[in-house]
């Protein structure tokens, strides 16, 4: 085995790999066989590092949350206002469409959390963490320059995150009437109501 794993190829290689076949054939493909054909490893190779298909969908979410956390943190830092950055993010974490690989990674692996061991399901919330943080954040800094009302960001990052998650799964599963560019509609209208002053 020592042989086969000086030749096996970098784990981000194989976690790209994972992740390209879900965008290409749908997660119903990826099978550890089919992963292995196409990294060339055998799926006992596979399971050697993964020890099992959750554990390699877990970390190939990671590594593509690893990858969108670099862009958010591009996106949070530029010069822009706070407001011009919320509706980045907003864009960032809709899907782009049905079908979308990222979210169809994140569907199955919630739905697997269910039956998931603790430290799994820690993971998940690490990631889901980030994401709650980076919003918080957002907000609390708008509030500080006066471009938002007075509001508990806190509060506000759990209601907005969770109707995005909402809306997401809505767009990322194809529900008939319900299109990326009208959910981006829906949650400019809430945020306008959340965030600015009516006065």
């Amino acid at each position: 085995m020592a042989g086969a794993r000086r030749n096996a190829p970098p784990r981000e290689d194989v976690l790209a790999a994972a992740m390209g076949m879900i965008a290409e054939r749908g997660l119903e493909k990826l099978t550890m066989a089919a992963l292995g054909r196409e990294v060339g490893m055998s799926s006992g190779h596979l399971l050697y590092y993964f020890r099992s298909k959750d554990e390699l969908l877990l970390q190939t979410l990671e590594w593509s949350e690893g990858r969108l956390g670099t862009e958010r943190g591009r996106l949070l830092s530029r010069t822009a206002s706070a407001r011009e950055r919320l509706d980045a993010y907003v864009d960032l974490y809709v899907p782009d469409g049905p079908r979308d690989p990222h979210w169809t990674l994140w569907l199955e692996v919630w739905n697997r959390s269910q039956t998931a061991a603790d430290d799994a399901r820690e993971r998940q919330a690490a990631i889901e963490g980030a994401w709650h943080r980076d919003l918080a954040a957002l907000l609390a800094e708008g509030v500080s320059r006066g471009e938002f009302r007075q509001l508990d960001p806190d509060r506000l990052a759990t209601r907005l995150r969770a109707l995005l998650d909402g809306f997401s799964i809505h767009v990322a599963i194809g529900l008939r009437g319900t299109d990326r560019e009208q959910v981006l509609r829906h949650v400019r209208e809430f945020v306008d109501d959340a965030v600015l002053s009516h006065a």
